[in-house]
């Protein structure tokens, strides 16, 4: 492990001034922060129900009686996903509707208005926010548990399911929110809510006390984030806690399951670990060789060992992430950063099994994957951890919300037809536009938190060393031996590839490292400094002060890419990549029956970059050469073969993360070769 461990820039430290990206965090704030508040307040017409203020009030009438004595009887119940009969609004019944884990979707849609405030202050917004802050204290025990779940339908079976009912899940994106809310606003509040609830987790889980783990992890990197916030060692030791039990015999999701069973007079099962493949609980962490189960937990528990590995110098747990990066990366991601083939469990599939049709890809997913790259970075600062972080939050990630900031996308997949998603019963779960809300509504928060975060992903730094790991137009505050320098970031991602960074103030020594892109291996890079090239990062080193500059040329060459031999389903098809963009082909641009067209990567000399227009944002689109099988009249089922006849055609292109922003139609990102 590297003795130089670097660490994301404090978010205020970060401004963004891309204009591709600052729109992206312009919208999250001005459109999809308001919408998600009226959508977990069930004001969305025609949309799913969130239900995530009615339980919280719920659960705070509920404690309140307690406090004053007056007891409560659990309530009516409902945890599966319900349609209100009144266009989404809740029942007056103070009952939990919706899904064990609703808690978490509120939790989520805080921590990005945190990020939020903290890049740009905004008295309203904030005032919005310490409203929900308050409903969230009010619907806290007075021993410290939160989780509506439990509190309106029986507090007396509280963590006796952490396999599947989340209240470790709701606990992690709580704190998360907590530390963000905390660095944004100064107060603890919320700060305090997520220590007494995790106070109350540790006194039944935490070391020399019950075995117990996360069935869908995410609170193990939440404890390490308040760890490093707090400094209190407590929540380390509860993190290394979660981790070290997983996995290990007997199982305890195992015993958790027996306990159930013998109380309904049942025959128990096995305690082996085995059986719990899906939920990353099989073997020991550090024994952990594939990415498996589960897509979403795999990443978050996979960012947690990082975070492990990172603050305790665990070199066994640092070989476990190499080794699941490996797998995940080299095995089983598709082309546009997504992860998980198959929406049997939302789950990582075998090896090389990547469906373009019938593929999950969950938003989530790969906003986890981008998780995991800044941790790998962070232990070691490699190109390619960067280049994956890169194509996740440039495809898939801003795939999963529409232009306008008020649709979304849980599954991305990389082809699609509409008539084939409505009438066949295996792609019910793509759909072929953006849905308004989901009932599992995990992923249009996620996106609004990453992309608040933005600059957190754009570079890292060690005591004596800047890292810039995206090219995202910015003003960048950092540190060198103790003396600060403000540089300002310029990058032509759309069109150039141009790179241009400038001291703005400042004088320091040490050295400012940028990324040789993946999709640019003959790019250049030059300042006065004196330089080397390490791990895919050019290290310019010395003494920087106002007015120098670094000046770096990465070629937008489109590329036409296979995928290994292995991959079965896009076997003898290709796809298009120029810088960090994926592309795809529409229906609106090149007709129906996108499959009759054949590319020609052979004739890349003949793409044509030019700028499309998409819903308002102007977006860079390619016209590759290419070809159309003609269809003849009549054609029967089967005939004797015949090469196929073909005309000559222009095929358009667009980057991945804006199809489906004019309507319904078919989609692909693999193309036949001719």
């Amino acid at each position: 492990m590297s003795d130089k461990i670097s660490a994301p820039l404090p978010l205020r430290s970060v401004r963004v001034s891309d204009p591709f990206w600052s729109r992206e965090m312009d919208l999250i704030r001005t459109a999809v922060i308001p919408y998600q508040w009226d959508a977990l307040n069930d004001r969305i017409p025609g949309a799913a129900p969130s239900w995530w203020a009615h339980n919280m009030r719920a659960a705070a009438r509920a404690i309140a009686a307690k406090k004053v004595g007056g007891g409560y009887a659990p309530v009516q119940q409902n945890c599966g996903f319900v349609v209100s009969p009144e266009e989404g609004k809740p029942p007056m019944e103070d009952g939990f509707y919706g899904f064990v884990f609703q808690d978490s979707d509120g939790y989520k849609w805080l921590e990005a208005v945190a990020y939020q405030l903290t890049v740009k202050p905004d008295a309203a917004l904030q005032k919005q926010a310490q409203e929900a802050v308050d409903l969230i204290r009010a619907a806290q025990e007075e021993d410290g548990y939160l989780n509506t779940y439990y509190s309106l339908t029986g507090r007396e079976n509280a963590f006796t399911n952490l396999k599947d009912h989340h209240e470790l899940y709701c606990f992690g994106h709580l704190t998360e929110a907590a530390v963000a809310w905390k660095q944004a606003t100064g107060k603890d509040d919320l700060l305090d809510v997520a220590r007494r609830f995790g106070r109350c987790i540790a006194e039944k889980f935490g070391p020399g006390k019950e075995r117990g783990c996360p069935g869908h992890e995410i609170a193990e990197m939440a404890l390490y984030r308040l760890y490093e916030e707090t400094g209190e060692a407590e929540w380390k030791d509860l993190a290394q806690r979660f981790l070290d039990v997983r996995g290990t015999e007997p199982s305890t999701f195992a015993l958790e399951e027996n306990r159930r069973l013998k109380k309904e007079g049942k025959k128990e099962l096995p305690v082996t670990a085995e059986r719990y493949r899906y939920y990353q609980a099989h073997k020991p962490v550090r024994e952990m060789d594939e990415a498996v189960g589960h897509a979403v937990r795999q990443m978050y528990l996979a960012s947690g060992m990082a975070d492990e590995a990172r603050l305790t110098g665990d070199e066994a747990m640092l070989k476990a992430c190499e080794r699941l990066w490996r797998s995940t990366v080299n095995e089983k991601m598709y082309v546009t950063g997504g992860v998980g083939g198959t929406h049997v469990g939302e789950a990582f599939s075998r090896p090389f099994d990547l469906p373009s049709d019938t593929a999950y890809s969950e938003t989530c997913a790969a906003i986890g994957l981008a998780f995991f790259a800044r941790r790998m970075l962070q232990l070691t600062p490699k190109a390619e951890y960067a280049d994956v972080m890169e194509r996740a939050l440039y495809n898939t990630v801003l795939a999963g919300m529409a232009l306008d900031g008020k649709s979304f996308f849980y599954v991305n997949p990389l082809e699609v037809d509409p008539a084939a998603c409505e009438t066949d019963e295996r792609l019910s779960h793509v759909k072929p536009v953006r849905q308004k809300w989901f009932g599992c509504a995990c992923c249009p928060p996620n996106i609004a938190r990453i992309v608040s975060s933005l600059g957190q992903y754009i570079a890292t730094q060690t005591e004596d060393a800047l890292y810039i790991h995206l090219y995202i137009g910015s003003e960048i505050k950092a540190t060198l031996n103790g003396q600060e320098i403000t540089l300002r970031l310029d990058a032509d991602l759309t069109n150039t590839g141009h790179v241009e960074i400038s001291v703005l103030s400042g004088e320091a020594e040490g050295t400012v490292a940028l990324r040789l892109p993946g999709w640019a291996q003959n790019g250049s890079a030059e300042a006065k400094q004196n330089s080397r090239l390490q791990n895919g990062y050019f290290h310019f080193t010395g003494v920087w002060r106002a007015g120098d500059t670094i000046t770096a040329d990465f070629p937008m060459t489109v590329q036409a890419i296979a995928a290994s031999p292995l991959v079965r389903e896009t076997s003898g098809q290709v796809c298009y990549t120029r810088g960090p963009w994926v592309y795809c082909a529409e229906e609106e641009d090149n007709g129906k029956c996108l499959h009759l067209l054949r590319a020609c990567p052979e004739r890349t000399a003949e793409v044509q970059c030019s700028e499309k227009e998409i819903d308002g944002l102007t977006v860079p689109a390619l016209t590759v050469p290419g070809k159309r099988v003609t269809m003849p009249e009549n054609v029967p089922l089967y005939a004797p073969w015949s090469k196929p006849q073909t005309t000559e055609t222009k095929i358009t292109l667009i980057p991945y993360f804006a199809w489906n922003n004019r309507g319904k139609g078919e989609m692909r990102v693999w193309l036949q070769s001719e």
